[in-house]
């Protein structure tokens, strides 16, 4: 599953020369004025994983094939986006398909770059945006309600599901409220997912901050970081510039001693990646073999035949067993062959919960 985020933001807060650094394209024309992007942006990243490269060395595979993360940037949203200012509303339909929304926040004094309410204040821009997707989710569901009210009066369980949830969202909304506040059970959450709300995804607060202050942070990225801790979301602090610094970049080893003479030990692209897989719950399990070393992403708590289906439905139907070795065995062993000479390649069956770094070989019934 590749996992997809929407970068929402107000405009000149670094979102479009982020998602230029981080897909290591110019396709979002980045400029010191408001809506310079005037067109959604997509861009595929591969995901790095340091173990996917040591696993496709013992393996000897001739292809290696990370797992991608999908960037949806779109417009900068101002107030009032919802009703038609700016050019951000136009877009949002672009991220309601989204796992996740990046929000990227300025949390950085400069005053050559222009900041749309004359000051810089994270949290004033936080709720800005949020005001605008609630309103944007709000309008939503409130053109839906009358039409579902009415085929809901055929007593379809379904649709009497879906106005309930509709209308437990709408209150929420009203109250000013995201939708991910609105508790729903488990057997309530596909129907929920199905509304497409932009409120109720989570979030990753993105902190564009100066370049000295990526690990101290400042008032302004402090202040987000405890805002994000209550609304049981994440934050991360990364420097936009620093990442196009980045990007220009030829080799990894040219990556790697910048980063270094920074005292950095990760790009912004790693830690927002890390920060949504955690996020969204998310682990990574790899298949290997002399043709390719490939990663796949499934939801933290899934069974072995949910991983196989990732990989093909059929090697979910016909799941008969997996045989299984986790990373650090599998390095340590000098793979495959070392770890089952060890007794450490498992057969492991239906009921198996897969584990973050588990490198499988799947049987099935054809």
């Amino acid at each position: 599953m590749a996992l997809k985020c929407g970068i929402v933001g107000l405009p000149n807060v670094g979102k479009s020369t982020l998602f230029n650094a981080l897909t290591s394209t110019q396709s979002a024309e980045a400029a010191n004025f408001p809506f310079c992007t005037i067109e959604p942006n997509t861009g595929m990243v591969s995901v790095p994983d340091v173990r996917l490269v040591k696993i496709s060395k013992l393996a000897n595979s001739a292809k290696v094939i990370p797992t991608t993360l999908e960037f949806v940037d779109i417009a900068g949203l101002v107030a009032g986006a919802s009703k038609g200012e700016g050019l951000g509303n136009q877009f949002l339909a672009n991220i309601r398909e989204t796992d996740a929304i990046i929000h990227v926040v300025r949390c950085f004094e400069d005053g050559d770059i222009t900041h749309v309410s004359g000051s810089v204040d994270a949290l004033r821009d936080i709720e800005v945006i949020e005001t605008e997707l609630m309103l944007a989710d709000l309008e939503s569901l409130t053109k839906r309600l009358p039409n579902l009210e009415k085929k809901a009066r055929g007593n379809d369980k379904d649709l009497i599901k879906e106005l309930d949830l509709v209308k437990r969202a709408i209150e929420a909304l009203e109250a000013g409220k995201p939708a991910r506040t609105v508790e729903i059970s488990d057997d309530e959450k596909k129907a929920f997912k199905h509304l497409q709300l932009l409120t109720s995804k989570k979030v990753l607060f993105v902190c564009n901050v100066a370049e000295d202050e990526i690990e101290s942070g400042n008032e302004q990225s402090k202040k987000v970081a405890e805002y994000a801790t209550s609304v049981e979301c994440l934050s991360v602090n990364i420097s936009a510039k620093i990442e196009a610094e980045i990007a220009a970049l030829e080799t990894e080893e040219e990556k790697q001693e910048f980063l270094e003479t920074l005292g950095l030990t990760e790009t912004g692209l790693s830690r927002i990646i890390k920060e949504s897989y955690k996020l969204l719950g998310l682990i990574t399990f790899f298949t290997a073999g002399p043709q390719e070393a490939r990663a796949w992403t499934v939801k933290t708590g899934s069974l072995a035949p949910q991983a196989a289906g990732v990989i093909h439905t059929d090697f979910e139907t016909g799941f008969i067993k997996a045989e299984t070795i986790s990373f650090n065995d599998y390095v340590e062993l000098g793979g495959e062959k070392g770890a089952k000479d060890a007794g450490k390649l498992r057969q492991e069956g239906k009921e198996y919960t897969v584990q973050d770094g588990d490198v499988f070989h799947f049987k099935f019934n054809n």
